[in-house]
């Protein structure tokens, strides 16, 4: 049993992993926290302690074999229970990451398979994000940044990068979302905002919004 606080280290130190491809700065991992260095360095001598995570000076922290299986089964249940508020109880899909944060941390999991069979066993949540099964497994999709495609490319919007209620209305705003097919028909050298074209629509996005955007080529 692990508490609230450090179930939410294991899931950042998953993330940050992704994005650094090895171990995780205890500055990175401040700065995703929200909190002091010092706060930090007490939390991964707990998770070690725990055998959670495996820490090297000047190499970083990354998680061990248990916690890496323990930050997964916290994501299952993150993004389930975003799936469910979005598809069952009608929340927007700006409205759900906090109250997911707080369900997330339920321990039950027999819960958590009985909500999964619920849903039909989804493989991605709202925002596009893969759903880990019961054993861990998940799907990683063919997908690139909107911000990477050059002029006449063109694909399907498959997630967010950027999963803030701010970005997510903004999205909403302009009939921005999942499934929709997005076609680039100008791109600005000086600085990568570009003229996209969603559904016979033309729109102009910063290279802010376009490097928050995950397209997969059709």
């Amino acid at each position: 049993m692990f508490s609230f606080s450090e179930e939410n280290y294991l899931k950042a130190i998953f993330h940050l992993e992704r994005i650094y491809h090895g171990g995780v700065s205890t500055n990175a991992l401040a700065e995703e926290m929200d909190t002091k260095a010092s706060s930090v360095t007490d939390m991964i001598k707990k998770l070690s302690e725990k055998k959670l995570v495996i820490y090297k000076k000047y190499q970083g922290v990354k998680l061990s074999e248990i916690g890496k299986e323990t930050a997964i089964q916290i994501i299952r249940k993150h993004r389930l229970w975003e799936y469910f508020l979005v598809e069952k109880l009608n929340f927007n899909w700006d409205e759900v990451h906090d109250i997911a944060e707080q369900l997330e941390h339920i321990k039950s999991e027999k819960l958590t398979w009985e909500l999964d069979k619920f849903l039909g066993f989804p493989k991605r949540d709202p925002h596009g994000d893969p759903i880990p099964d019961a054993d861990g497994n998940f799907s990683v999709a063919n997908k690139m940044l909107l911000s990477e495609f050059e002029k006449g490319e063109e694909g399907i919007c498959v997630g967010v990068k950027d999963s803030s209620k701010e970005f997510l209305q903004f999205l909403d705003k302009n009939n921005i979302s999942l499934g929709k097919e997005i076609k680039v028909l100008e791109k600005e050298t000086f600085d990568g905002s570009m003229l996209i074209q969603i559904n016979e629509r033309e729109l102009r996005i910063s290279q802010l919004i376009s490097n928050n955007l995950f397209i997969k080529t059709q």
